[in-house]
């Protein structure tokens, strides 16, 4: 969640969950053939090895729009499907080929009936298929990170303060192989951000989860930590910052005695910054190749695994996130409003 999604909510005022694609009453809206998906943005390439990932004559297709500020989509493999959050409007929807755009999970963050009042959004943000098949969940109105039963919808927390005071707003989070659990705190889902009497962690924390409960404050330099990503080989842990005024990646050396050592800048993207690149670093995705698919001004940018930035996917608007899906060879974004999906030439699976 950042900034952006502000513009968003401006632009669809009251008219709010009236103009959704998909009702939030539980009601669906029957899937488009593929055919049917408009096509839209472009692919910029910056380097002749883009070509391998992905053509660069393709576009993207609309799945469906309609949203205040969509965000933290994650492929669930077992059920063919995807989940991805509306924050602002504290829901999650569901998306398949069969069914199309379903409400899923609503009130998601802010249980019914809790004070709205310390919030800006209190939604669920980022999403993570934990290895026992559950959802992981930042939540934004809960200030902690959650485990959902994915067939029941019972939510368990599993951590929602550090050295005895809330979170902030947890807002992206991936599970390593060890079963720790890596997740950013920046002060987003709270009114006022940095200066609201609610927010009483002085930092705008990375944190590491430790599958024996205890909690790890990996940086507390960062503005605007936001979102997080593994390595293929779990040894780096990627980090971005969506501050308008830093847009950068970060890395760590994850070590195998639990040992997290900051590696510095990975990625400088405020040289793409302008009012013809709108978005900032927010959430990403790794590929077994290693390439980054990492969202940031004017699109989800393609890095290499070395930080060279390859290409851009350019739909037009701010990008919240993004996650491969389907077969390992679809890459699906949530851009502001909307939910898209665009095809690669590499299977990020392997």
């Amino acid at each position: 969640m950042n900034m952006h999604r502000r513009a968003v909510i401006t632009a669809f005022g009251a008219l709010g969950s009236a103009m959704l694609i998909g009702c939030t009453d539980g009601k669906k809206k029957p899937a488009l053939s593929a055919q049917d998906y408009p096509l839209f943005g472009k692919v910029e390439q910056f380097d002749p090895a883009l070509a391998e990932i992905i053509d660069v004559d393709t576009q993207l297709s609309k799945l469906a729009d309609g949203f205040w500020w969509s965000e933290g989509p994650v492929w669930d493999r077992k059920r063919s499907r995807l989940y991805f959050s509306d924050v602002p409007q504290n829901t999650v929807y569901s998306w398949d080929e069969k069914n199309g755009l379903e409400t899923w999970l609503k009130p998601s963050g802010l249980p019914d009936g809790a004070d709205p009042a310390p919030f800006d959004s209190a939604g669920i943000n980022g999403m993570w298929i934990m290895a026992d098949g559950s959802l992981l969940a930042a939540s934004h109105g809960k200030r902690a990170v959650t485990r959902i039963d994915i067939d029941s919808k019972a939510e368990t927390i599993i951590s929602d303060s550090y050295n005895g005071k809330k979170f902030n707003s947890p807002n992206d989070l991936i599970e390593a192989s060890d079963g720790s659990i890596f997740f950013t705190d920046p002060p987003y889902g709270l009114k006022g951000q940095d200066s609201s009497p609610d927010k009483v962690q002085s930092q705008n924390g990375v944190y590491r989860l430790g599958k024996d409960g205890k909690i790890t404050l990996v940086d507390a330099s960062l503005t605007r930590p936001n979102g997080v990503a593994l390595s293929p080989d779990q040894k780096t842990l990627y980090v971005a910052q969506s501050d308008p005024e830093k847009q950068i990646l970060k890395s760590y050396s994850l070590g195998t005695d639990g040992s997290i050592a900051d590696n510095g800048l990975f990625f400088d993207a405020q040289p793409l910054a302008g009012k013809e690149a709108p978005g900032l670093p927010d959430g990403m995705c790794v590929a077994k190749s290693g390439h980054i698919f990492a969202t940031g001004p004017g699109g989800v940018l393609i890095l290499s695994a070395k930080g060279k930035l390859l290409g851009r996917i350019n739909p037009g608007k701010a990008c919240a996130n993004c996650c491969f899906g389907d077969d390992g060879q679809m890459l699906y974004l949530t851009a502001s409003d909307m939910l898209a999906r665009i095809p690669l030439k590499i299977n990020a699976w392997g």
